[in-house]
């Protein structure tokens, strides 16, 4: 009898049935409505100037033209030097970046190491406090001397703290017994990193290096501190695509200013077609970490 009850599937109940009924139609309504603003970035780059200034954005263009497009590939050459800058700074920043974060994270989650809560309270210190903009623009230009390099673009946001906590909290929920078993076995402590900590860290260095990606993908503004005209070739793709709007709404400025016909630039149109540019391969690759995602973020926040 007993056999047979544990071979048996429970029967699921009514209540049950509409409970999952109703939580995927919930879930289905809320992701509409998070795909909705992406679909109206989309078919406002499709729309004409005077449609949006006139009757707003809408799901179906109501004339549906490419101008946006063709103002922002007249260019090709130049947007795709700042994709591959983009590419570029994206991946080594964030090989690097998950490199060193991991590695500190698994030193102040360290319970051999002694200091731990001190080098940690020194890390959360520097996330709170700074010494400002112009000590960090001298700093770094005078000093380090990275002016007009690509590594201007990588190392200012290389570590960040709050990714470096969320790694040490996900790290503290490995089992000591892990450490004391390599240990044993005459490990040291960076074979016990890449050997057992970066395994098991999967999900949290997946979210992790998603948000990391993310940051490097979107930065501008270290661009335009640290890049002058003199190095257009390093310009990334944000940078490089404010720039176009940037000076196509100045010359339609100084037109109107001069009583000029301001020249046929599709402004509206052109921030959403700089949207979709910017942020298509980033979206595509959302999807091959999404099930890393919400295990490293709700592991990572259990323990502080």
């Amino acid at each position: 009898m007993a056999d047979k009850r544990i071979g048996k599937k429970r029967p699921v109940g009514r209540d049950r049935v509409i409970f999952d009924i109703l939580s995927h139609i919930i879930l289905l309504i809320l992701s509409a409505l998070c795909l909705l603003p992406f679909l109206l970035v989309l078919s406002g780059s499709f729309s004409r100037q005077e449609d949006i200034l006139t009757k707003g954005y809408r799901l179906i263009p109501v004339h549906v033209t490419t101008d946006a497009y063709k103002m922002l590939f007249r260019i090709p050459e130049e947007l795709i030097r700042a994709y591959r800058v983009t590419i570029l700074v994206t991946v080594v920043g964030t090989i690097f970046g998950l490199w060193f974060t991991s590695m500190a994270a698994y030193v102040i989650s360290s319970k051999d190491f002694r200091y731990r809560y001190q080098v940690s309270f020194f890390f959360y210190f520097t996330s709170i406090f700074g010494g400002g903009l112009v000590p960090w623009y001298i700093f770094n230009t005078k000093y380090l001397h990275f002016h007009n390099s690509l590594i201007a673009l990588i190392l200012p946001i290389l570590v960040n703290v709050t990714y470096l906590l969320i790694l040490k909290s996900y790290m503290m929920n490995i089992p000591d017994s892990l450490y004391e078993s390599a240990r044993l076995d005459g490990a040291g402590d960076f074979t016990i990193y890449w050997n057992i900590v970066i395994p098991l860290s999967k999900s949290g260095l997946a979210t992790v290096g998603l948000f990391i990606a993310l940051a490097y993908w979107n930065d501008w503004y270290n661009a335009m501190l640290y890049m002058d005209e003199g190095s257009r070739n390093l310009y990334p793709l944000q940078y490089f695509l404010n720039n176009i709007l940037t000076k196509a709404q100045a010359m339609n400025a100084a037109a109107a200013r001069s009583g000029i016909p301001a020249s046929d630039v599709p402004g509206e149109p052109m921030k959403l077609a700089m949207t979709v540019v910017a942020t298509g391969p980033i979206v595509l690759l959302y999807p091959f970490l999404q099930r890393y995602f919400v295990k490293g973020v709700t592991i990572g926040a259990v323990k502080g």
